[in-house]
Order: C-alpha cells, then sequence, then structure tokens
C-alpha cells in the first residue's frame, strides 16, 4: 500500500539456518487456533538470514540501519500495549545507507537464555521471536517471526503420593490415593477410591482436570479457571467396602508444565477434582486437598457443593532423547526441574461443604 508513494519498496524473509531439519510445535494462537511453529530449547542457537528483495530493481531504498532483535515478551491482555520483555537481544546487520539490489544479511544469537515456555492463555500470553527491522526516515519495515519454546525436565527424584480420607458427616466417607503428586505431560495418574461408608445414592463419580491461570500482583490479582478434562471413573451406586481404580491418561489433553510466578507476572497451576453426582443430580466434588473439611453449607440451585482447600498435581515437560544439535547449555537446561518448592494452600473462591444428605 502507498501513501503519497511511500509505500513498502523491500520484501522482508527471515530464514533459519535449520529449517530443513527443526521439528516443528503446535502451538494455540489469540484467536484459538492451532498453527505450527519452529520448536526451540533453553540454551539452543538461533540463527539463520535476514532476506531483502526489491519490489522495483530499478530503484534504490535508502535506510537509516538495518537490525534483527531476538525478544521474549509477556503481554497482559488487561494491558494492551504494554509489553514486558524479559529477554532482548539485537544484532545490527547493516549502517545507515542504500539498497541497490537484493541481498541477505546473516544472524546468529548464541546460547540463547530461553527460561520459560510459551504460552498463551485466557489472560496473557508469554511469546518468543525474531524481529527485522529496516528504519527509514518516514516508516519502518518491520517483520517478525514467531517461534515457540518447551521448557525440559528430569523425572523428580521425591514424588510422593497424594492420599486423603474425606466425607460428610453421617453420610459418606471414602479414601481415595493417587500414585503420585508430580506428572509429566504424557504421564498417567494411577489411584483408588476405597468407600468406608455409603449412604448417598450415588449416580456416577467423575475426575476433572482444573487449569487455574492467576494473572496481576498484589490487590490486582486475578484469578480464571478452566476445565480441562472430564473422565468418568464409575457409573452406578457403590457399596460400602468397594474399590473404584482410577487409571487417567494425559496425552489425550492440552496442558502446559506448570508454571509458577513466571516473571512476577502470572502463573498457571493444575487440579484434580473428585466429583460425586447422586440420583437426584446433586453434585459433590473433592478438590484434593489437605485432609480438613470446611462446614459452610451453600446452595446452587439444585445442586449442593461440597469442597475443601486446594492442593495441586505439579505437570512437567519430559525430556527426551536430547538432540545432537542442541547445545551444551540446552542439555543442562533439559536437566533441570522447576517443581519441587513446597506448594501452600491455596482457598477455593468459596470453601463450601452441605451436611444434608438423603439416606
Amino acid at each position: 500500500m502507498s501513501f503519497f508513494g511511500f509505500g513498502q519498496s523491500v520484501e522482508v524473509e527471515i530464514l533459519l539456518n535449520d529449517a530443513e531439519s527443526r521439528k516443528r510445535a503446535e502451538h494455540k494462537t489469540e484467536d484459538g487456533k492451532k498453527e505450527k511453529y519452529f520448536l526451540f530449547y533453553d540454551g539452543e542457537t538461533v540463527s539463520g538470514k535476514v532476506s531483502l528483495a526489491l519490489k522495483n530493481p530499478n530503484k534504490r531504498l535508502e535506510h537509516q540501519g538495518i537490525k534483527i532483535e531476538f525478544i521474549g515478551q509477556i503481554e497482559l491482555y488487561y494491558d494492551r500495549g504494554n509489553h514486558h520483555e524479559f529477554v532482548s537481544l539485537v544484532k545490527d546487520l547493516a549502517r545507515p545507507g542504500e539498497i541497490t539490489q537484493s541481498q541477505a544479511f546473516d544472524f546468529e544469537f548464541t546460547h540463547v537464555e530461553k527460561p520459560y515456555e510459551s504460552y498463551t492463555g485466557q489472560n496473557v500470553k508469554l511469546r518468543y521471536f525474531l524481529r527485522a527491522t529496516i528504519s527509514r526516515r518516514l516508516n519502518d519495515v518491520v517483520k517478525e517471526m514467531d517461534i515457540v519454546v518447551h521448557t525440559l525436565s528430569t523425572y523428580p527424584e521425591l514424588n510422593s503420593s497424594i492420599k486423603m480420607e474425606v466425607g460428610i458427616e453421617d453420610c459418606l466417607h471414602i479414601e481415595f490415593e493417587y500414585n503420585k503428586s508430580k506428572y509429566h505431560l504424557k504421564d498417567v495418574i494411577v489411584g483408588k477410591i476405597y468407600f468406608l461408608l455409603v449412604r448417598i445414592k450415588i449416580k456416577h463419580m467423575e475426575i476433572d482436570i482444573i487449569k487455574r491461570e492467576t494473572t496481576g500482583t498484589g490487590p490486582n490479582v486475578y484469578h480464571e479457571n478452566d476445565t480441562i478434562a472430564k473422565y468418568e471413573i464409575m457409573d452406578g451406586a457403590p457399596v460400602r467396602g468397594e474399590s473404584i481404580p482410577i487409571r487417567l491418561f494425559l496425552a489425550g489433553y492440552e496442558l502446559t508444565p506448570t508454571m509458577r510466578d513466571i516473571n512476577k507476572k502470572f502463573s498457571v497451576r493444575y487440579y484434580l477434582n473428585l466429583v460425586l453426582i447422586d440420583e437426584e443430580e446433586r453434585r459433590y466434588f473433592k478438590q484434593q486437598v489437605r485432609a480438613r473439611l470446611l462446614q459452610a453449607p451453600m446452595p446452587l440451585g439444585q445442586n449442593r457443593r461440597l469442597s475443601f482447600l486446594w492442593k495441586e498435581v505439579v505437570l512437567w515437560r519430559k525430556g527426551d532423547i536430547v538432540r545432537k544439535s542442541m547445545s551444551h547449555q540446552a542439555a543442562i537446561a533439559s536437566q533441570r526441574f522447576e517443581g519441587t518448592t513446597s506448594l501452600g494452600e491455596v482457598r477455593t473462591p468459596s470453601q463450601l461443604s452441605d451436611n444434608n444428605c438423603r439416606q
């Protein structure tokens, strides 16, 4: 498009040196669609060339300099336009002058630190991209190319199981156990539920995977809960002494690693909910937490809910075979596990319980 004759007169393209061999990964865009981008890891070198093709070979292109940037930034949707950069590297490709013919400029960002995983959520976006800029007196020519970054971890040595007894007084008493509290994204949740007392006519039971996205700080913290999966584990009324096995495969769901206080801007945490529904369609759900029951009944239409304090499960991306092309820094990064800190209690918006049940 031309405005008073000053239209863009050059095509800019960013090409990676290993584009043919580099793996691509699907990543959700802001509008919910999935696109494939080149996949990188922490510590890997990013190199390639910026190709400039003049649209009119008979005309010269004057410029104030050409540069390429590697940027990692976080954008909070409630604060559009205010980008928070945590990685910003610049390479000057050409001094001020003029371009008389199509040409290409090589660039290399060696062993680039990429501390966080790419993420697109309900209220926040973390992205990495290359940006080539031809500076001009009136209007710059800019070209961007997004990439996706995955953070890798090894299997944690300390991985305790989750055990708990919960219930409703004189109505229901159950024990449940999951084999561990930390899972990689293609792992299997294995567990069992044991019924010690059943005086509720339970219709069926399911496990929900809940993702909680937290943005902001201090008084401006905002939580967004999203049910990623609902998996039915029982259909029909259990009896006292019955044991129900649990086997939930995570590979079929859209999950990310757990993210805690990323650049002091946002967090992403995951929880398991055990949901019981009786024959009158009343719902009882138990969020995996410490065994401390809160008595605060609250009706919700025809349903009633029974909640506890939350205790999360940690998700992490398993580092498979490290590619030979990965740098030494990337290999070290793939051996990291960033989920070993102790977890504090997080209260739900409503700590609820129902002490009234029908025989």
